[in-house]
């Protein structure tokens, strides 16, 4: 098997960043430690064939630099890089008359692993000169249709997909835990220790694809509901865990407000429950949920939504939506099935007619694609991509 990145076509984010920069000064990528951010600045500078400058903000030397920014920055030109910008959350007020020079003699690529951070503080300093564009985990469309039960085992960084057996991707993966945990996550300030940290995390995956019970949480650990929603909330802040909000539409029935609890990568899901090869995955009671998340994620992904926009349904009566993505007056829903032969069933009819959806799609692992009912369409896992452009702009 082939262990190189270079396999992975993720032209698509290129041209996307590109696009962005010449209409921004400044264009933020954000996305998880590993998941390709600085390769992918690599790669759009050399394209870019301009003189161009990179700070890794992980370097002390490269803080030190830009403790005090304006100096440094103000003389370079083409593009500049600061990778890890998150580490100087001081940088951005700064920022703001170098992007307003005319001409403009460089512009400026941030990129980040921790969103609220980067997202807040970029928005309030720099607002209307700077870009957002998430960078996810690897796709089906990224690896080919061929690779998704690799995909799906191994998650969705490319180390891990790329490693040369599914014993080496289990080991990356778990270092990659040890150091993410013990250092990145308590590095924003999180009063607990590693092994207390590991152990939310371990009972996250054992609630991977079920609704938020904060009462359950606090109890476990002794501690308050506003604590352990602080820490969920700080998991989703570095793109490690999806929290699917309910819809709260104004419709007659009564609905579960709770929100639904994933981990985002299927892989480091996997690495914590201790499943590492595609017999373990089949064989384990969590395998529905599994690919639940995994079809998702790989659902928002294709769909270019943003997190704002997905919502999960569902009603005391048990009537529910997996996934409900909705942008001004379009609604598109996605049901998940673990099997190859979907059926139609109440809770969709009910969904498809309560929501008023455009569309629904019942995502399975068979290779048919088929119409079930009016509107209600039988997707298989592999053309998860073609969803590309149904939200519209």
């Amino acid at each position: 098997m082939v262990s190189c990145t270079a396999m992975i076509d993720r032209s698509d984010h290129v041209r996307t960043i590109r696009r962005l920069l010449r209409s921004f000064p400044a264009v933020a990528l954000l996305g998880a430690r590993q998941v390709g951010k600085t390769t992918l600045a690599t790669n759009l500078a050399r394209e870019l064939g301009t003189s161009s400058r990179v700070f890794d903000l992980e370097s002390e030397r490269d803080l030190r630099l830009l403790s005090d920014p304006e100096p440094i920055l103000s003389s370079l030109r083409g593009l500049v890089v600061i990778d890890e910008v998150q580490r100087l959350p001081a940088i951005f007020p700064p920022l703001r008359p170098l992007l307003d020079r005319k001409p403009l003699p460089a512009r400026f690529l941030l990129l980040g692993s921790a969103s609220p951070e980067v997202s807040t503080r970029g928005s309030e300093s720099l607002a209307g000169r700077i870009a957002f564009h998430d960078l996810d985990g690897l796709s089906i469309d990224e690896v080919g249709e061929s690779a998704w039960n690799r995909l799906w085992l191994r998650g969705g960084f490319p180390r891990s997909f790329t490693a040369r057996s599914d014993a080496a991707s289990m080991e990356w993966r778990e270092a990659f835990l040890r150091t993410y945990l013990e250092r990145d996550v308590l590095d924003v300030g999180l009063r607990m220790p590693p092994a207390e940290l590991r152990r939310f995390w371990q009972m996250l995956a054992h609630w991977h694809g079920q609704r938020w019970n904060a009462s359950e949480f606090a109890r476990a650990f002794g501690t308050s509901e506003a604590t352990v929603r602080r820490w969920l909330e700080t998991l989703e802040g570095f793109f490690a865990v999806r929290i699917l909000r309910p819809w709260e539409a104004s419709i007659a029935k009564r609905q579960v407000k709770a929100p639904k609890v994933y981990i985002r990568d299927c892989g480091m899901l996997h690495a914590v429950l201790g499943v590492s090869t595609p017999q373990q995955l089949r064989e384990r009671p969590q395998v529905g949920a599994s690919f639940e998340g995994f079809v998702v994620e790989q659902a928002v992904h294709a769909l270019g939504a943003k997190g704002t926009e997905c919502h999960h349904w569902a009603t005391p009566q048990g009537a529910e939506l997996d996934l409900l993505v909705v942008r001004g007056n379009r609604r598109l829903g996605i049901e998940v099935k673990c099997t190859e032969a979907p059926q139609v069933s109440k809770s969709m009819e009910i969904a498809k007619r309560d929501l008023h959806l455009d569309r629904l799609w019942v995502v399975h692992q068979g290779k048919d694609r088929f119409m079930m009912r009016p509107g209600i369409e039988a997707l298989p896992v592999t053309a998860l991509p073609s969803l590309a452009g149904q939200l519209g702009r």
